[in-house]
Protein backbone atom coordinates (compact mmCIF):
# COMPACT_ATOMS: atom_id res chain seq x y z
CA UNK A 1 0.00 0.00 0.00
CA UNK A 2 1.43 3.23 -0.91
CA UNK A 3 1.78 5.78 1.42
CA UNK A 4 0.05 8.78 1.56
CA UNK A 5 1.96 12.06 0.80
CA UNK A 6 1.87 14.57 4.09
CA UNK A 7 0.76 18.10 3.05
CA UNK A 8 1.54 20.51 5.51
CA UNK A 9 -0.75 23.94 5.41
CA UNK A 10 0.58 27.10 6.31
CA UNK A 11 -1.31 29.43 6.90
CA UNK A 12 0.21 33.00 6.22
CA UNK A 13 -1.19 35.59 8.96
CA UNK A 14 -2.04 38.92 6.91
CA UNK A 15 -0.34 41.94 7.92
CA UNK A 16 -2.31 44.96 10.08
CA UNK A 17 -3.89 47.59 8.58
CA UNK A 18 -1.73 49.97 10.22
CA UNK A 19 -2.20 53.29 11.77
CA UNK A 20 -4.13 54.66 8.12
CA UNK A 21 -1.59 57.10 6.98
CA UNK A 22 -2.86 59.76 10.21
CA UNK A 23 -3.94 62.02 7.15
CA UNK A 24 -7.28 62.64 8.56
CA UNK A 25 -5.61 64.28 12.26
CA UNK A 26 -3.60 66.41 9.40
CA UNK A 27 -6.71 67.37 8.01
CA UNK A 28 -8.74 68.27 11.26
CA UNK A 29 -5.80 70.27 12.26
CA UNK A 30 -6.08 72.95 9.43
CA UNK A 31 -9.90 72.54 9.62
CA UNK A 32 -9.40 73.78 13.59
CA UNK A 33 -6.35 76.23 12.44
CA UNK A 34 -8.85 77.88 9.90
CA UNK A 35 -11.52 78.11 11.90
CA UNK A 36 -9.66 80.10 14.65
CA UNK A 37 -8.32 82.15 12.15
CA UNK A 38 -12.03 82.91 10.89
CA UNK A 39 -13.27 83.96 14.31
CA UNK A 40 -10.41 86.29 15.28
CA UNK A 41 -10.60 87.92 11.73
CA UNK A 42 -14.51 88.67 13.00
CA UNK A 43 -13.35 89.94 16.27
CA UNK A 44 -11.24 91.86 14.48
CA UNK A 45 -13.59 92.91 12.37
CA UNK A 46 -16.12 93.84 14.92
CA UNK A 47 -13.52 95.68 17.10
CA UNK A 48 -11.89 98.38 14.36
CA UNK A 49 -13.12 101.23 13.48
CA UNK A 50 -14.30 102.52 10.10
CA UNK A 51 -11.53 104.48 9.67
CA UNK A 52 -8.89 101.57 10.29
CA UNK A 53 -11.21 99.21 8.18
CA UNK A 54 -10.59 102.04 5.20
CA UNK A 55 -6.84 102.29 5.43
CA UNK A 56 -7.10 98.20 5.18
CA UNK A 57 -8.65 98.22 2.02
CA UNK A 58 -6.24 100.67 0.37
CA UNK A 59 -3.39 98.83 1.67
CA UNK A 60 -4.77 95.33 0.27
CA UNK A 61 -5.85 97.27 -2.85
CA UNK A 62 -2.63 98.87 -3.68
CA UNK A 63 0.39 97.90 -0.94
CA UNK A 64 3.08 100.41 -2.91
CA UNK A 65 0.90 103.50 -2.70
CA UNK A 66 -0.49 103.54 0.69
CA UNK A 67 3.39 102.82 2.22
CA UNK A 68 4.74 105.59 0.04
CA UNK A 69 1.86 108.16 0.45
CA UNK A 70 -0.22 107.26 2.97
CA UNK A 71 -4.10 107.66 2.03
CA UNK A 72 -6.98 108.68 4.33
CA UNK A 73 -8.13 106.09 7.12
CA UNK A 74 -4.66 104.86 7.18
CA UNK A 75 -4.49 105.94 10.91
CA UNK A 76 -0.74 105.89 12.03
CA UNK A 77 1.12 104.22 9.67
CA UNK A 78 4.41 105.66 8.49
CA UNK A 79 4.72 107.42 5.16
CA UNK A 80 7.58 106.93 3.21
CA UNK A 81 7.53 110.94 2.38
CA UNK A 82 7.98 113.08 5.19
CA UNK A 83 5.11 115.99 4.24
CA UNK A 84 4.41 118.06 6.56
CA UNK A 85 7.48 118.51 9.49
CA UNK A 86 7.12 116.75 13.20
CA UNK A 87 2.63 117.70 13.24
CA UNK A 88 1.51 115.89 10.60
CA UNK A 89 -2.08 116.48 11.48
CA UNK A 90 -1.39 120.39 10.93
CA UNK A 91 -0.64 120.53 7.29
CA UNK A 92 -1.90 119.19 3.87
CA UNK A 93 0.44 117.46 2.54
CA UNK A 94 1.60 113.80 3.15
CA UNK A 95 -0.31 111.39 5.68
CA UNK A 96 -2.96 113.19 7.79
CA UNK A 97 -5.31 111.58 10.10
CA UNK A 98 -8.32 113.13 10.40
CA UNK A 99 -9.91 111.46 13.64
CA UNK A 100 -6.76 111.68 15.47
CA UNK A 101 -6.66 115.93 14.66
CA UNK A 102 -10.07 115.82 16.54
CA UNK A 103 -9.55 113.25 19.37
CA UNK A 104 -5.75 114.88 20.52
CA UNK A 105 -7.20 118.18 21.07
CA UNK A 106 -7.10 119.40 24.51
CA UNK A 107 -10.36 119.91 26.23
CA UNK A 108 -10.46 122.60 29.21
CA UNK A 109 -12.90 122.00 32.09
CA UNK A 110 -14.77 125.07 31.32
CA UNK A 111 -15.19 123.83 27.69
CA UNK A 112 -16.86 120.32 29.03
CA UNK A 113 -18.82 122.46 31.18
CA UNK A 114 -19.98 124.73 28.52
CA UNK A 115 -21.14 121.15 26.69
CA UNK A 116 -22.92 120.10 29.27
CA UNK A 117 -24.93 123.15 29.61
CA UNK A 118 -25.81 123.08 25.82
CA UNK A 119 -26.70 119.68 26.58
CA UNK A 120 -29.03 120.47 29.28
CA UNK A 121 -31.00 123.69 27.58
CA UNK A 122 -31.39 121.31 24.85
CA UNK A 123 -33.21 118.59 27.35
CA UNK A 124 -35.04 121.72 28.53
CA UNK A 125 -36.14 123.22 24.60
CA UNK A 126 -37.55 119.33 23.86
CA UNK A 127 -39.70 119.42 27.51
CA UNK A 128 -41.19 122.85 26.06
CA UNK A 129 -41.60 121.02 22.98
CA UNK A 130 -43.40 118.09 24.17
CA UNK A 131 -45.72 120.46 26.51
CA UNK A 132 -47.21 122.02 23.48
CA UNK A 133 -47.66 119.53 21.88
CA UNK A 134 -49.61 118.07 24.85
CA UNK A 135 -51.74 120.74 25.05
CA UNK A 136 -52.27 121.04 21.57
CA UNK A 137 -53.22 117.39 21.41
CA UNK A 138 -55.27 117.11 25.14
CA UNK A 139 -58.46 118.62 24.76
CA UNK A 140 -59.08 119.58 28.36
CA UNK A 141 -55.20 121.27 28.02
CA UNK A 142 -56.36 123.09 24.67
CA UNK A 143 -59.29 124.83 26.06
CA UNK A 144 -57.11 126.40 28.64
CA UNK A 145 -53.99 126.62 26.12
CA UNK A 146 -53.98 130.67 26.50
CA UNK A 147 -53.68 130.46 30.42
CA UNK A 148 -50.42 127.99 30.08
CA UNK A 149 -47.63 130.30 29.27
CA UNK A 150 -44.43 128.65 28.12
CA UNK A 151 -40.55 130.69 27.93
CA UNK A 152 -36.95 129.61 28.18
CA UNK A 153 -35.04 131.87 30.42
CA UNK A 154 -31.72 132.07 32.11
CA UNK A 155 -32.76 129.89 35.09
CA UNK A 156 -34.73 126.99 32.82
CA UNK A 157 -38.10 126.30 31.56
CA UNK A 158 -40.86 128.55 33.21
CA UNK A 159 -44.29 127.32 32.94
CA UNK A 160 -46.67 129.82 34.26
CA UNK A 161 -50.31 129.25 34.54
CA UNK A 162 -52.32 132.70 34.59
CA UNK A 163 -55.37 133.68 35.65
CA UNK A 164 -58.02 134.80 32.71
CA UNK A 165 -60.54 137.66 32.82
CA UNK A 166 -63.41 135.82 33.97
CA UNK A 167 -61.27 132.67 34.99
CA UNK A 168 -59.88 132.41 37.91
CA UNK A 169 -57.12 129.57 39.07
CA UNK A 170 -58.17 130.37 43.07
CA UNK A 171 -61.51 131.42 44.52
CA UNK A 172 -61.23 134.94 45.32
CA UNK A 173 -59.22 135.77 48.45
CA UNK A 174 -58.68 132.29 48.91
CA UNK A 175 -55.56 129.60 48.22
CA UNK A 176 -59.27 127.34 47.58
CA UNK A 177 -57.90 126.12 44.32
CA UNK A 178 -60.46 126.05 41.15
CA UNK A 179 -60.88 122.11 39.23
CA UNK A 180 -59.67 123.16 36.00
CA UNK A 181 -56.36 124.76 37.57
CA UNK A 182 -56.34 121.50 39.54
CA UNK A 183 -56.29 119.27 36.13
CA UNK A 184 -53.83 121.62 34.46
CA UNK A 185 -51.48 120.98 37.66
CA UNK A 186 -51.57 116.98 37.78
CA UNK A 187 -51.22 116.90 33.45
CA UNK A 188 -48.38 119.00 33.99
CA UNK A 189 -46.77 116.98 36.62
CA UNK A 190 -45.73 113.64 34.76
CA UNK A 191 -44.05 115.14 32.00
CA UNK A 192 -42.03 117.96 34.41
CA UNK A 193 -41.17 114.87 36.34
CA UNK A 194 -39.37 113.28 33.16
CA UNK A 195 -36.31 115.25 33.79
CA UNK A 196 -33.98 115.17 36.78
CA UNK A 197 -34.09 118.64 37.49
CA UNK A 198 -34.95 120.35 40.12
CA UNK A 199 -37.93 122.37 40.61
CA UNK A 200 -38.86 126.27 42.13
CA UNK A 201 -42.76 127.19 42.61
CA UNK A 202 -43.57 131.01 42.71
CA UNK A 203 -46.64 131.91 43.83
CA UNK A 204 -47.99 135.77 42.20
CA UNK A 205 -51.15 137.96 42.49
CA UNK A 206 -52.11 140.98 41.82
CA UNK A 207 -51.62 144.77 43.30
CA UNK A 208 -54.56 144.95 44.73
CA UNK A 209 -54.79 144.90 48.33
CA UNK A 210 -55.64 142.11 50.71
CA UNK A 211 -58.73 142.80 52.22
CA UNK A 212 -57.64 144.28 56.24
CA UNK A 213 -57.78 141.41 58.83
CA UNK A 214 -56.89 141.14 62.49
CA UNK A 215 -54.68 138.40 61.75
CA UNK A 216 -53.17 140.68 59.38
CA UNK A 217 -52.60 138.28 56.32
CA UNK A 218 -51.90 140.14 53.26
CA UNK A 219 -50.97 138.96 49.39
CA UNK A 220 -47.49 137.62 50.65
CA UNK A 221 -49.04 134.91 52.81
CA UNK A 222 -51.80 134.44 50.19
CA UNK A 223 -49.18 134.27 47.33
CA UNK A 224 -47.33 131.75 49.82
CA UNK A 225 -50.24 129.58 50.32
CA UNK A 226 -51.12 129.38 46.46
CA UNK A 227 -47.57 128.39 45.18
CA UNK A 228 -47.78 125.25 48.55
CA UNK A 229 -51.44 124.37 46.62
CA UNK A 230 -49.73 124.08 43.73
CA UNK A 231 -47.11 121.92 44.95
CA UNK A 232 -49.53 119.87 46.58
CA UNK A 233 -51.18 119.34 43.34
CA UNK A 234 -48.21 118.18 41.26
CA UNK A 235 -47.06 115.41 43.52
CA UNK A 236 -50.31 114.38 43.09
CA UNK A 237 -50.74 114.08 39.90
CA UNK A 238 -47.40 111.87 40.11
CA UNK A 239 -44.13 114.29 40.67
CA UNK A 240 -41.29 113.55 42.65
CA UNK A 241 -41.78 115.79 45.92
CA UNK A 242 -37.77 115.27 46.34
CA UNK A 243 -37.50 117.67 43.23
CA UNK A 244 -39.14 120.28 44.71
CA UNK A 245 -36.43 122.85 45.82
CA UNK A 246 -38.49 125.80 46.42
CA UNK A 247 -41.32 127.50 47.37
CA UNK A 248 -41.77 130.96 47.68
CA UNK A 249 -44.96 133.40 47.65
CA UNK A 250 -44.05 136.65 45.57
CA UNK A 251 -47.30 138.53 45.98
CA UNK A 252 -47.08 141.67 43.40
CA UNK A 253 -43.46 142.57 43.37
CA UNK A 254 -42.91 140.48 39.84
CA UNK A 255 -46.07 141.17 37.81
CA UNK A 256 -46.94 139.28 34.70
CA UNK A 257 -48.36 142.65 33.19
CA UNK A 258 -45.94 145.20 34.65
CA UNK A 259 -47.75 148.12 32.83
CA UNK A 260 -51.31 147.15 34.54
CA UNK A 261 -50.61 145.85 38.08
CA UNK A 262 -54.13 144.88 38.42
CA UNK A 263 -54.76 142.87 35.66
CA UNK A 264 -56.04 139.40 36.55
CA UNK A 265 -53.03 137.82 34.55
CA UNK A 266 -50.82 139.02 37.38
CA UNK A 267 -52.43 136.59 39.38
CA UNK A 268 -50.53 133.31 38.35
CA UNK A 269 -48.36 130.04 39.37
CA UNK A 270 -44.77 129.87 38.26
CA UNK A 271 -42.83 126.64 37.60
CA UNK A 272 -39.64 126.63 36.96
CA UNK A 273 -37.72 123.61 35.64
CA UNK A 274 -34.71 124.65 37.04
CA UNK A 275 -30.95 123.78 34.91
CA UNK A 276 -27.90 122.88 37.15
CA UNK A 277 -26.60 126.82 37.75
CA UNK A 278 -29.29 127.65 38.62
CA UNK A 279 -29.95 125.34 41.06
CA UNK A 280 -26.23 125.72 41.96
CA UNK A 281 -26.99 129.25 42.99
CA UNK A 282 -30.38 128.46 44.89
CA UNK A 283 -27.75 126.39 47.10
CA UNK A 284 -25.59 128.57 47.44
CA UNK A 285 -27.56 131.39 48.50
CA UNK A 286 -29.21 129.06 51.07
CA UNK A 287 -25.97 127.73 52.36
CA UNK A 288 -26.76 124.15 51.28
CA UNK A 289 -23.93 122.08 49.07
CA UNK A 290 -25.21 120.58 46.16
CA UNK A 291 -25.39 117.14 45.84
CA UNK A 292 -24.47 115.99 42.50
CA UNK A 293 -21.92 117.87 40.57
CA UNK A 294 -22.86 119.25 37.03
CA UNK A 295 -23.22 116.32 34.58
CA UNK A 296 -20.76 116.47 31.66
CA UNK A 297 -21.17 114.90 28.36
CA UNK A 298 -20.10 111.66 27.88
CA UNK A 299 -17.88 111.14 24.54
CA UNK A 300 -16.64 108.33 22.71
CA UNK A 301 -14.24 106.23 23.95
CA UNK A 302 -11.89 106.54 21.34
CA UNK A 303 -12.09 110.47 22.19
CA UNK A 304 -11.83 109.66 25.98
CA UNK A 305 -8.54 107.85 25.15
CA UNK A 306 -6.67 110.76 23.55
CA UNK A 307 -8.48 114.07 25.34
CA UNK A 308 -6.49 115.63 27.67
CA UNK A 309 -8.54 117.56 30.56
CA UNK A 310 -6.37 121.05 31.30
CA UNK A 311 -7.64 123.78 33.77
CA UNK A 312 -9.53 126.84 32.40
Amino acid sequence: MAEQPIIIKKIKKKGGHGHHGGAWKVAYADFVTAMMAFFLLMWLLGSTDEATKKGIAEYFEDPYKVSLNGGEGVGDRTSLVQGGGDDLTSKDQGQVDKGQAITSEEVSEEELARRAEQMEKEKLEKLKEKIQEMVQANPNLNEYKEQIRLESTPEGLKIQVVDAKNRPMFKLASSGIEPYAQMILRELAPVINELPNKITINGHTDALPFPANQLGYSNWELSSDRANVARKQLTQGGFNEDKVLRVVGLSSSIPFVAENPTDPMNRRISIIVMNKKAEKQVLEEAGGEQQEPPTLPKMPENVQKNTKITSP
